[in-house]
């Protein structure tokens, strides 16, 4: 029996990197707009959550029908009887009343261990509902029973209609021990939770001033920006206004910061802003650290996809614009690198424009942070 639940483990481990992957993304941005930081530890947590969810989602759902035209069901696909694994262990179980070893034959019945499966496999959502979520004990039970009753609903309807027919019952036994391996893992979470970090006490401790921001962060802030960006550049473009980039490129990276405190949509949502040495965001440093990032590093490379640009020049010198770009390219990518191995975040035009990036964070919930450790103490 155990060995059919090789297979959807293997499977779920086998998928977790690109699950992964995807959850990556809208991980880091949630972890920093609301913690201001990684955190290690509640990245662990969170990543152990996820392939927790997936194993439990292909041990309930594999292995599936080989065609989505499978056979119907024979008989009901609805057992609606509560408890009804504790007759079917007491009808096949050999026990002799005078023989206590005999008791023993329940553990190896089919119905126990499928009982003793559905139990544990809720075991760990409650113990991330205690530790990390710190939920109470009701909510533990209404969410462990919406996991299982998604489960159900999930199989009786063919994957939602993906099948053409149920593959497995809907067995009303399997909420009831679903639901009691979630508060069975909920208080082993309060058991144990006195030798495991404190949640919330993870950012007690954290002086956001002195923490760098880190080249990941700039990049999901960019990632936010550019298609907020792209809308207007693409319409002045098609309206054929010359300039489209610089135009747009000015009002949303120079102006815009300039209103903002240093903030533009992605680095609102990321919690960081550009400022001068003095913290406070200046016109002239906006424009000197953007004329040099999309004026001459990202300019350089729009001003060749310009088709007009080289048009006036002799065949034979057409080849050194590129060139002069590529070098230029391969320059600032040396001195990243330069700049990533030696854990240093200030790039040349942040230098040069005397600007930096750094965390915004609100006062009032560095306090209220400080304010709960000292209650919990």
């Amino acid at each position: 029996m155990f060995q059919s639940y090789l297979f959807p483990i293997s499977n779920a481990f086998m998928s977790f990197p690109v699950a992964a992957l995807v959850f990556t993304l809208p991980f880091l941005v949630v972890q920093y707009r609301r913690h201001g930081y990684i955190n290690k530890v509640r990245a662990v947590v969170l990543y152990l959550l996820l392939l927790y969810l997936l194993n439990a989602f292909y041990l309930i759902m594999l292995p599936m029908p080989a065609s989505r035209h499978n056979a119907a069901p024979v008989g009901s696909i609805i057992q609606h009887v509560p408890l009804q694994f504790i007759q079917e262990i007491r009808r096949n179980s050999n026990i002799d009343p005078g023989n206590f070893l005999s008791y023993f034959s329940i553990f190896r019945q089919p119905d126990f261990l499928l009982a003793a499966f559905n139990v544990v496999l809720t075991v760990p959502f409650g113990l991330f509902l205690g530790y990390y979520f710190r939920t109470r004990w009701v909510m533990c039970i209404l969410l462990s029973f919406g996991l299982s009753l998604l489960f159900e609903v999930t199989q009786i309807t063919g994957i939602y209609g993906f099948f053409d027919h149920p593959y497995r019952i809907f067995d009303v036994d399997d909420l009831i021990t679903n639901t009691l391996g979630g508060v069975l893992g909920y208080r082993i979470a309060l058991w144990i939770s006195a030798l495991l970090p404190r949640i919330e006490q993870l950012d007690s401790k954290v002086d956001y001033s002195a923490k760098r921001v880190t080249y990941t962060r700039r990049g999901i802030a960019w990632m936010l920006d550019l298609p907020i960006w792209m809308i207007p550049f693409l319409t002045l473009h098609s309206w054929g206004m010359q300039g489209a980039y610089w135009i747009t490129t000015a009002v949303y990276f120079v102006l815009l910061p300039c209103c903002t405190g240093g903030r533009t949509f992605g680095k609102w949502v990321v919690r960081i802003s550009i400022s001068g040495q003095d913290g406070r965001s200046r016109l002239w440093g906006l424009i000197v650290r953007y004329v040099l990032q999309y004026g001459v590093l990202i300019g350089a490379n729009v001003f060749l996809t310009t088709p007009s640009t080289l048009t006036s020049l002799p065949s034979p010198w057409t080849g050194i614009p590129y060139s002069l770009v590529m070098l230029l390219d391969f320059m600032f990518l040396i001195h990243l690198i330069i700049r990533v191995f030696k854990r240093n975040p200030v790039l040349v035009y942040e230098q040069l424009s005397k600007t930096q990036s750094r965390i915004t964070w609100p006062d009032k919930q560095q306090t209220s942070a400080e304010n709960l450790v000292e209650d919990s103490i």
